[in-house]
């Protein structure tokens, strides 16, 4: 059913899908590069440092056993005496815990950035159900974990019978060296093959680190149902925004019809277009678009205009540059001011004359 259900997601995961799992704390990380990190930084800075921690610690136990040899002990001087190797074990061990803490911590920032989510560690009741465990314990995932798991075993054995095997006639030459200098060359060995096992587990790493980006893409692939149920979220379902639009565009149309009664003239050229202009020579510094449209609404704006007495006057190429020039509730543009100033002379003749007329 698993293998199903990933064959049936075909997409790849979605910007929002991505950072939603991020957001959850599922981002593809490898475990093997912070190891991997630690260990190198750790046996670099016990290269470097090693010296100086061997060289105070040895002061120090020195100074430890001539103080208890010497001095009559009470319960404020163990209390101090304690404080005293605490401090000075912390001091020793400082560059060693300084490199360590810094390298777990970039080693993780450089592959998930800076990333802060209590969803992994949020209590859940799934987390332990005997059966969901069960499954997790013998997933494909674990399969894979035991393999890494078992593959770093046998590096780490391989590389120390090598490193040991190389050693071996250096071996007859630790019955005459002191303790210290026994202590030394185990040192020197452990941390040559601690060394050689870490560059082999440095290719590893990257490895596991490409196949966790794979595994983690392959996780949140989606169905293409699913792509198209995200679209719907995220930009709104297209029925319901073309049902606003609609809702929208009528409310826009009766604001304009609404302006129509209020024109001085309505231009036409004498079906297709019609173009609503109102002057107010007080208010306005040139005519104003009120209304417009083609087809269905320019024969809307003609029966309203004409139901409330507004002059239709037909001038092909004026109606069609102001459709094309000029949006709804804009001034007309100077290069159509004669031909529209020569239609709205033409309107207030016509008015004057019939209230003369009418007059008479």
């Amino acid at each position: 059913m698993a293998e199903s259900g990933f064959q049936d997601k075909t997409e790849q995961a979605t910007p929002k899908k991505r950072e939603d799992a991020r957001k959850k704390g599922q981002v593809a990380r490898s475990r093997e590069i912070p190891s991997v990190a630690v260990l190198m930084v750790g046996l670099g800075t016990l290269y470097l440092f090693g010296s100086y921690m061997q060289e105070h610690m040895t002061a120090f136990t020195q100074n430890v056993f001539t103080w208890t040899g010497t001095q009559a002990w009470d319960t404020a001087d163990f209390m101090a005496f304690g404080r005293l190797c605490a401090v000075r074990f912390l001091q020793v061990l400082a560059p060693l815990f300084a490199a360590v803490f810094v390298t777990a911590l970039f080693s993780n920032v450089l592959q998930v950035g800076v990333l802060f989510s209590l969803e992994t560690v949020t209590p859940k009741f799934s987390k332990i159900d005997p059966f969901k465990g069960a499954a997790r314990l013998f997933s494909w995932h674990s399969l894979v974990e035991l393999l890494k798991s078992l593959l770093k075993l046998g590096i780490v054995g391989t590389v120390a019978y090598l490193t040991f095997r190389q050693e071996t006639p250096a071996f007859l030459d630790l019955a005459d060296m002191e303790v210290v200098h026994i202590l030394g060359y185990i040192v020197r060995v452990t941390l040559k093959i601690f060394f050689r096992a870490g560059l082999v587990m440095v290719f590893i790493a990257a490895l596991d680190f490409a196949f966790q980006k794979w595994q983690h893409a392959r996780q949140l692939r989606m169905t293409k149902q699913e792509v198209k149920e995200e679209f719907k979220q995220s930009e709104g379902d297209p029925m319901v925004k073309a049902r606003i639009r609609r809702i929208q565009q009528d409310t826009a149309r009766k604001r304009m019809m609404a302006e129509v009664p209020k024109a001085d003239v309505v231009v036409t050229n004498p079906t297709h277009l019609a173009v609503a202009l109102r002057y107010d020579g007080a208010s306005m510094s040139a005519p104003k678009v009120v209304a417009k449209g083609a087809g269905k609404v320019a024969e809307k704006i003609r029966l309203v205009a004409a139901r409330h007495g507004v002059p239709l006057v037909e001038n092909k190429e004026l109606a069609r540059r102001l459709y094309q020039l000029v949006d709804l509730g804009q001034t007309v543009p100077g290069v159509l001011f004669q031909a529209v100033a020569e239609v709205l002379a033409y309107v207030y003749t016509l008015k004057r004359s019939r209230q003369y007329g009418s007059a008479a």
